[in-house]
């Protein structure tokens, strides 16, 4: 510090500097507001960077793919218009999927190439190189895919083949964080679907995903898709029939998909019987017989296999019982009171000793898969058996060898002292 009277030293006791260390200010920071200042927002000069850089190496895609990963675009604005330039071979005008006029464009893009797997998969995997440097350009791409199946009436079949390949082959890839829903929903446009554009897009979308992965995977997709129960939804309105369904994706070598749909519509009529069965049975003096009779229409309606109308009529019955608690007795009681009350129903869809040995695996499963009914088993048979529901014949094919194996142990000696009853009845008769 200089004063008028001379310089004065400031020293530290403990701290010297020495003749390394640079001084350093102290004081308070006065942070400053920053001007904001404006980008110009220019897509066309973006796009027609990447169509030099494609025409720089004549479309070779590992080449493009490490010059756009060294370069200094701004990708994370003009995500959609590097996209439309992969797809289209340039910008499009804003808000469509109209070529730019008088935009530069380059020919080796998407629509350009071959409408197959092997055609189009040198792009899937040019755009999965990029998103991988890019992670958060995968919402530009779901943006454009979009845009362009909302559009699909303005390409000739052949375009619309190659994106319905893209399309399979971004999700076959696993690019992460693509959005199925936002593909599924916007193919089931009215337009789309009427014009049957909807099922050809679809229809090689399926075949080309089945083709790289299987139905499994197929099912999970649609479910994250929401369209696992609107399959039959693609198909035009006047065509929406499970037959024709059916027999359109089994023509173009989708037969499992056909199955899947068939099981599909069989769910949802069983869930129906159920609902129908819960209603009826909740009802204060419900007649069984009206309720056999509802069964029997809604079995014959719907093609309905007898062992899930058997399943379903249990797990109704079942599903009104009211459990109280941890009273366990009471638990007993109540279950079994229902059980004779809807007896004559559980007779009826049991017609036969097959269908009577398949209810009888269905409480053992539901019994090794609920705790609190487990102990239940050997009574469950035995009011069975005298309700008439269960022949002592298929009781004893059951306790011999017709047993699942899940918890056989644990209920086949659960039953035993009531196969002991059932032997020395039969040994008093004789």
């Amino acid at each position: 510090l200089h004063l008028d009277s001379g310089p004065i030293f400031l020293v530290i006791p403990g701290r010297f500097m020495s003749s390394k260390e640079k001084p350093t200010l102290g004081g308070t920071r006065i942070k400053t507001r920053k001007r904001n200042i404006a980008v110009p927002l220019d897509p066309t000069s973006f796009a027609d960077a990447i169509v030099h850089i494609y025409k720089d190496h004549q479309g070779d895609l590992e080449l493009i793919a490490k010059d756009i990963d060294s370069s200094e675009l701004d990708f994370s604005r003009y995500g959609e218009t590097f996209f439309e330039v992969v797809l289209s071979g340039g910008r499009m005008q804003p808000g469509t999927t109209k070529p730019e006029e008088g935009a530069e464009r380059q020919p080796w893009n998407v629509l350009n190439s071959s409408p197959t797997k092997e055609g189009v998969l040198t792009h899937v995997l040019f755009i999965q190189k990029i998103l991988r440097r890019r992670p958060f350009m995968i919402k530009s791409l779901e943006n454009v895919l979009r845009r362009w199946v909302q559009s699909l009436e303005m390409y000739e079949p052949e375009e619309r083949k190659r994106l319905a390949v893209l399309t399979a082959l971004c999700f076959s890839q696993r690019f992460t964080g693509l959005a199925p829903d936002v593909i599924f929903i916007a193919l089931l446009n009215d337009a789309l679907v009427t014009k049957g554009t909807s099922l050809g897009f679809i229809t090689d979308f399926f075949r080309v995903y089945m083709a790289e992965t299987n139905m499994d995977d197929l099912v999970g997709l649609l479910k994250k898709g929401k369209v696992d129960q609107r399959l039959i939804e693609f198909l035009p309105s006047q065509k929406r029939t499970p037959e024709a369904f059916a027999q359109h994706f089994s023509n173009e070598g989708l037969k499992a998909l056909a199955d899947y749909q068939k099981k599909v519509v069989f769910d949802v009529k069983l869930k129906e019987l159920h609902t129908a069965l819960a209603d009826m049975i909740e009802e204060e003096h419900t007649d069984v017989g009206d309720v056999i009779d509802m069964v029997k229409q809604r079995k014959k309606e719907g093609g309905l296999a007898d062992g899930d109308v058997v399943r379903t009529v249990w797990d109704a019955v079942m599903g009104a019982v009211q459990w109280s608690g941890k009273n366990v007795q009471q638990n007993s009681n109540t279950a079994l009171r229902q059980l004779k009350s809807w007896a004559k129903l559980l007779e009826a869809v049991c017609s036969s000793a097959k269908m009577e040995l398949e209810l009888l695996y269905h409480i053992q499963m539901q019994c090794y898969e609920d705790a609190k009914i487990q102990r239940l088993f050997p009574e469950f048979v035995r009011t069975l058996y005298d309700c008439d529901v269960l022949a002592e014949d298929t009781i004893m094919l059951w306790f011999r060898k017709g047993s699942n194996p899940k918890g056989r142990q644990l209920f086949v000696k659960a039953l035993e002292p009531f196969i002991k009853w059932l032997e020395e009845a039969d040994e008093e008769e004789d």
